[in-house]
């Protein structure tokens, strides 16, 4: 079993990577330093050595550097032991974010088929809203969470009124304004027709 797990920093572990905690000498860039060092580490609970994972970050601005330790049995460059702990990361708040949104998570049916159905439907929901998030939403909400796009969007009140020739979509007042209601319609045009 593969495992990358956050260590909670001590004194112990400091002094391991003392080297990279002095600030690098000079004038100091806008973009962050980042240094990483793996080395063997015996908690004492541990019955044996295991390499942990330092991270060390210099940002400008900043009078000390951040620091974070991941103890794990991955065979990779520190760098990719880092990167991999961090995606993750991402991972759970995917999950997160699909529980709240979507509500994945409550399958409350006493039949396995009713809720194997249910999940695949929260599942089908959070994919059609990623895919609405990346492709059709303007640029100042693209970064909403679904939870956001669903209270502020979806869950607008609207009237459609018929005249002889033309319709009117009477928006309740909110979040979906007519510029922005615009704005995604224009993004949906430019999308690409499929062909066949």
């Amino acid at each position: 079993m593969k495992y990358a797990i956050r260590l909670p920093a001590n004194d112990k572990l400091l002094r391991d990577i003392e080297e990279l905690l002095t600030r690098p000498v000079g004038r100091p860039s806008h973009k962050p330093i980042v240094w990483y060092k793996g080395f063997l580490y015996q908690a004492a609970s541990w019955k044996t050595a295991r390499r942990v994972v330092a991270k060390v970050e210099f940002h400008a601005g900043e009078l000390f550097p951040r620091v974070g330790f991941i103890v794990t049995n991955l065979e990779t460059p520190s760098r990719a032991v880092v990167r991999f702990y961090n995606k993750r990361g991402t991972a759970e708040q995917w999950i997160k974010e699909g529980k709240q949104a979507v509500k994945m998570t409550r399958l409350s049916c006493h039949r396995f088929r009713s809720n194997q159905v249910r999940l695949a439907l929260s599942l089908l929901a959070y994919n059609l809203g990623n895919l609405w998030r990346r492709l059709s939403l303007p640029r100042g909400i693209e970064n909403w969470s679904l939870t956001s796009l669903q209270q502020r969007l979806v869950k607008t009140g609207g009237r459609l009124v018929k005249h002889a020739r033309y319709y009117w979509l009477l928006l309740a007042e909110g979040d979906l304004n007519r510029r922005r209601f615009g704005a995604m319609l224009d993004r949906i045009s430019l999308l690409p027709v499929p062909t066949g």
